[in-house]
């Protein structure tokens, strides 16, 4: 008789010897990795292109406003219409998303986007400004809240911070490649083929966009289920992890009450609150760091845009860090308030050294350690506490009410700005404001996750 075999109906059965615990880690590991270079990379180039396309008119504006006749409020007005489209449609695409697939949403988002950031080179009026940028938050809406929504598909909860950490660095890559990139084509495109700078910039800037729409189309894959790249086991890992974060989801809530549950849910408006006060510091960052270097003193376009990448590199950085350190201890809520104390700090000091360059660049980099660090980790807070039901309608439902800080930060900026000739006022009232949101979240979320049902 055999020890470590079994004849059974004639057929041999070898007994394996069990998988040690790290060949399971590595093994995990590995598959992760796989589903970062092989997906994430490809949406951190979407990122950056969709970056490039929604703030190069922070670059524009120092000649568009002359040529269209706009003032300081008018731009800001312009700023602030992109998010009318944005926030109406936000979860409608989220929810399409759910029902269609990332493949298809991307890629008509990104056709969309890229169509009409490049008609943008052909503005000749204040009105067709206006008309455009709520035409390219329209077209924008649900990109955001639904990669959100496709990495829970793909990763648990416990790598969603350190995922989104580098997603968002496609933000900070945008600022850096953006700047430079933006302040070359303002130096050197000038009157070529008879268009303005300006011109020139939202063209080359959006075509990449359309491409990017018809690859997304075929490189995409919408489940892990899905993928041929993967092999069976490297699925069962990903299903596995998932299925771990979800075992304690009520799986008999309907559909039909999906919308329903997120709008119950406190915890909702608490987080949409705590979202609206980062896009705050985005406001500053991305539509009025050229404006606030040139005023402190540097006065060459070219330099301009060299100088506005330095805030995107210090906040690229300090969002590495303290998202390691959200995810290594597993806490979310005094991290974001930290986030957003170094954002009120920044605001705070910018507003009264604003005249020195190196001082700006400075605030400006707290500024933007603030806007990364707390958008990554803000984002790993909803899903861990939303029940699955309720998760795609309630993350789409916190970024459309968080939008409204984005909508109305441009106008009072631009107001203050065109009232007073300074952005003095408009600094300190924001960094009161970010500063409440990480108030917000730290007191107002529990500590411990428990999804909301449906009763």
């Amino acid at each position: 008789m055999e020890n470590e075999n079994l004849k059974l109906g004639g057929v041999r059965h070898v007994s394996l010897p069990p998988v040690s615990e790290s060949m399971s880690d590595k093994a995990r590991e590995a598959t992760f990795q796989k589903v970062t270079w092989r997906l994430m990379s490809f949406l951190f180039v979407c990122w950056v292109l969709n970056y490039l396309d929604r703030v190069n008119v922070s670059f524009a504006q120092l000649q568009l406003k002359q040529d269209l006749g706009m003032s300081d409020a008018a731009y800001g007005l312009g700023i602030s219409l992109f998010f009318i489209g944005y926030i109406l449609l936000e979860v409608p695409s989220t929810l399409w998303l759910e029902k269609v697939g990332a493949r298809k949403t991307v890629t008509r988002i990104m056709l969309l986007w890229g169509v009409i950031s490049t008609s943008m080179a052909f503005m000749t009026s204040p009105t067709q400004f206006y008309i455009a940028r709520i035409l390219l938050g329209a077209a924008e809406a649900g990109f955001w809240p639904g990669i959100i929504l496709y990495m829970t598909y793909w990763f648990p909860a416990e790598r969603r911070a350190r995922i989104t950490s580098r997603f968002l660095l496609a933000i900070a890559v945008a600022g850096v490649i953006g700047g430079p990139l933006s302040g070359w084509i303002l130096h050197n495109f000038n009157g070529v083929m008879g268009y303005r700078n300006w011109q020139w910039l939202f063209f080359l800037e959006g075509v990449p966009a359309v491409i990017g729409g018809v690859v997304a189309y075929f490189y995409l894959v919408d489940k892990p289920e899905q993928a041929k790249w993967l092999s069976p086991a490297e699925k069962k890992i990903i299903t596995d992890a998932l299925a771990a974060d979800t075992r304690a989801a009520d799986k008999k809530t309907k559909s039909a009450h999906r919308i329903g549950m997120a709008l119950r849910d406190p915890r909702v408006y608490i987080l949409a609150w705590g979202w609206s006060t980062v896009p705050l510091c985005g406001t500053i960052l991305n539509y009025w760091t050229p404006t606030i270097i040139k005023q402190s003193g540097v006065n060459n376009v070219l330099n301009v845009g060299l100088l506005s990448a330095l805030p995107y590199i210090i906040g690229a950085l300090g969002m590495l860090m303290i998202a390691r350190s959200s995810d290594l201890s597993l806490e979310r809520r005094w991290h974001f308030f930290a986030c957003t104390c170094f954002g009120g700090l920044g605001g705070l000091a910018l507003a009264t050294m604003s005249t020195n360059s190196a001082a700006a660049i400075i605030c400006l980099g707290l500024i933007s350690v603030s806007y990364f660090s707390a958008a990554a980790i803000i984002w790993s807070i909803p899903p861990a506490y939303l029940s699955e039901e309720a998760r795609a309608s309630g993350i789409g439902i916190i970024s459309s009410i968080g939008q409204i800080g984005a909508f109305c930060a441009p106008i009072m900026l631009g107001w203050i700005k065109t009232l007073t000739g300074s952005l003095t006022i408009g600094l300190i009232i924001i960094s009161g404001l970010v500063i409440s949101g990480g108030l917000a979240v730290l007191l107002g979320v529990p500590s411990k996750t428990k999804p909301v049902n449906d009763d």
